[in-house]
């Protein structure tokens, strides 16, 4: 069954797992309220986020933002049909599959064009570049990012999918399967894994970034619905624009926003971990020709499709227009 398939089927019925983290801000002043929901727990992908309101910046915006914790794609978009939440903060693949397959719901803004996603090695057989993935071995599970396009990034650096043994397993012992020496490589997050793995083990293991050699998968990014849209445009345009402020300020000062997740966060990895999930968050945070941070083109949607089409059967492509809007977004970034 098909990642489209699985999230039109378990939409509804997964909305009520979420969890929820309680309110960003509490502020009386503030004139409005966004409800945003993550597509998974806390993670340093989020830190802009914890740092926009502890600095104050939705609250410059008259807004009270409350956010929760998720249980997956398919549950946070859910509750955003439903009408619990504003946002979806989530992979942006998932909500083009998403919305190919009918729901009404648009990208407001993607944060990664490139999904900051990399292949780990061992350090005594490392694997730099994509030709030294043949006559290896990679663990993969079902709708694991990095592996679910492994063929399309294969063809892309002429490497022989045949030549490269794939070890599929469950995706909660994926990481330790690789730990255990049971195979050669795995694929992980820098905004995630990465930093969580280097400290546990003390290793600092061989990297092959995907993004880099052209792995073209829309990573962080925020989802509303139609209707949320048409009725709340002007909300969240100004949440945008505090979150547009919160990156910047997570630039400046990385550790800072750090902290601010750490505060929220039950049980949370040590603060090294964490401002190491958020400076590779921002530095994966592009640059968009003058264009602020999110900004979206149909070209990167029509990319996108061809990506979902090696992996799912998606029918006749909609209108690139369907997906995204900009409007909402800043004029330019801080703005």
């Amino acid at each position: 069954m098909t990642f489209g398939h699985k999230l039109l089927k378990t939409l509804l019925v997964g909305a009520g797992l979420l969890a929820s983290v309680g309110p960003l801000a509490t502020a009386a002043s503030a004139d409005d309220q966004i409800n945003v929901r993550f597509s998974w727990k806390l993670k340093g992908e989020y830190g802009p986020l914890y740092l926009a309101q502890q600095n104050g910046l939705f609250t410059a915006q008259n807004l009270t933002v409350r956010t929760g914790e998720g249980a997956g794609a398919p549950a946070a978009l859910g509750a955003l049909l439903q009408g619990q939440e504003d946002v979806v903060i989530l992979p942006g693949i998932f909500a083009i599959s998403a919305i190919q397959k009918g729901m009404p719901i648009k990208l407001i803004a993607i944060y990664h064009a490139r999904t900051p996603v990399v292949i780990i090695s061992h350090p005594d057989k490392p694997v730099l570049k994509p030709k030294d993935m043949e006559g290896k071995s990679i663990v993969t599970s079902v709708g694991e990012t990095g592996t679910t396009y492994l063929g399309t990034f294969a063809a892309q650096n002429n490497v022989d999918i045949n030549k490269i043994e794939r070890v599929q397993v469950d995706a909660q012992i994926r990481v330790n399967y690789f730990l255990q020496n049971k195979v050669d490589m795995v694929s992980v997050y820098r905004t995630n894994d990465l930093p969580s793995v280097e400290e546990k083990t003390g290793i600092k293991f061989p990297i092959l970034d995907m993004a880099a050699y052209g792995l073209a998968i829309p990573g962080l990014a925020a989802v509303s619905s139609d209707a949320v849209i048409a009725k709340k445009g002007d909300a969240l345009r100004r949440f945008l624009a505090g979150f547009d402020r919160g990156i910047e300020a997570t630039r400046k000062d990385p550790a800072a926003a750090a902290q601010a997740l750490q505060k929220a966060w039950n049980n949370p990895p040590s603060l090294a971990v964490i401002e190491a999930q958020v400076t590779g968050t921002v530095d994966a945070i592009q640059a968009q020709g003058g264009h602020p941070a999110g900004w979206m083109t149909a070209q990167q949607i029509k990319s996108s499709l061809d990506l979902l089409k090696t992996d799912e059967d998606i029918g006749t492509p909609r209108p690139p227009e369907v997906f995204f809007t900009n409007d909402l977004l800043p004029t330019k970034s801080g703005t």
